[in-house]
């Protein structure tokens, strides 16, 4: 495959593991990163050493949607981490200050080839109002997010049309989960004719806590049955911890609302209603508190029944099964886009047809 470079939104734990894992794949190339704050776009490719030892402990996870640092970013405390003299990216000194810059990566859009949208979903509409800036900036090539929510895809597909025109691939929901347990469902369904069900049970051990996992945590936290992602957005840091101390660290999510189901049904694996998603977030230890499974069951085309299973390795860690995926079907979008297929794709469609 020839070279890929990219570009990631966002510099919290998200797209800060994105540029680290970066430096482990093939002929892929990280060009740019910003968050509300500043940006960094070196076509030689960024020094990811610089950048993550530049921004440890300082880092800015959002970035502004409107053009600016006004709250389309979500200027909520909980979901940003700002320490030391200088705020998020542009404690490197390979980064700028900038009033606009999402702006400012898709004026050089002509240089990237894809790039990562690591922002948290604090709003419904945050991922495809980001999309629509590039749309509308002329940008052609591939998008990329790990968002969750199952509503957000329709969102997306709604402008697919939109994103044809402009020549972008958008891969959406592509991290662990949705994303490569999708992908792993998608594969599983093959041995049937039928899709019964679709079984998602996820565990993670985030050992460094909440402040080190902000966005993580509080988007997690809307899917309890008491909240809800607007709830979960107005909360401060306080409550946010009083929730964790409540369940001793350790929450146990079921039945959530994630892209897993819109994504697999509309790749024809099943339908939504018959795919279910739970799992166990333990902020106090990296050890994962369940193992990561995915069960799909199915009838064969001999009429008997089955299940299969795919289980995560439990010292994989959350960072590495998300931002591996990720990147993996960053390169795999772009194979697509070069190939003249735009729109939307989510993760089950990279995998073989059921």
């Amino acid at each position: 495959m020839d070279d890929v470079t990219f570009a990631v939104l966002g510099t919290g734990g998200i797209g800060r593991r994105a540029l680290e894992v970066s430096q482990h794949k093939d002929h892929l190339t990280p060009v740019a990163a910003c968050d509300r704050h500043g940006v960094a776009i070196d076509f030689d490719g960024l020094d990811v050493d610089e950048l993550l030892a530049a921004t440890e402990g300082n880092i800015d996870n959002e970035v502004a949607t409107d053009g600016g640092t006004g709250t389309a970013a979500a200027e909520s405390e909980g979901g940003v981490k700002q320490h030391g003299e200088d705020r998020g990216v542009v404690a490197s000194e390979q980064a700028r200050p900038s009033e606009d810059p999402i702006q400012e990566i898709i004026d050089h859009g002509d240089g990237i080839d894809a790039v990562l949208l690591a922002l948290p979903n604090y709003e419904h509409d945050f991922i495809p109002r980001t999309a629509d800036r590039f749309v509308e900036g002329g940008y052609s090539g591939v998008l990329i997010d790990v968002l969750k929510r199952s509503r957000v895809i329709e969102m997306l597909d709604e402008r697919s049309e939109a994103f044809e025109d402009a020549g972008i691939t958008f891969i959406c929901g592509a991290g662990a989960t949705p994303g490569l347990l999708t992908g792993a469902a998608a594969l599983a369904a093959q041995s049937f004719v039928e899709v019964e069900s679709v079984d998602i049970w996820w565990g993670v051990g985030l050992k460094s806590g909440y402040e080190d996992n902000r966005g993580t945590v509080r988007e997690d936290i809307a899917h309890l049955p008491e909240y809800d992602i607007e709830t979960a957005r107005e909360m401060s840091d306080e409550e946010i911890e009083a929730v964790i101390d409540d369940h001793d660290g350790v929450i146990e999510f079921e039945d959530m609302e994630h892209a897993d189901d819109v994504l697999l049904e509309r790749a024809g694996i099943c339908d939504a209603e018959d795919v279910e998603v739970g799992g166990i977030l333990d902020v106090r230890s990296d050890e994962k508190p369940t193992t990561t499974t995915v069960r799909v069951t199915g009838r064969t085309f001999d009429g008997e029944t089955a299940t299969n299973t795919f289980q995560l390795g439990d010292e994989t860690s959350m960072e590495a099964n998300v931002n591996g995926p990720a990147l993996g079907y960053l390169k795999a979008g772009v194979r697509r886009n070069r190939a003249g297929e735009y729109g939307v794709f989510g993760p089950a469609e990279l995998m073989p047809g059921f």
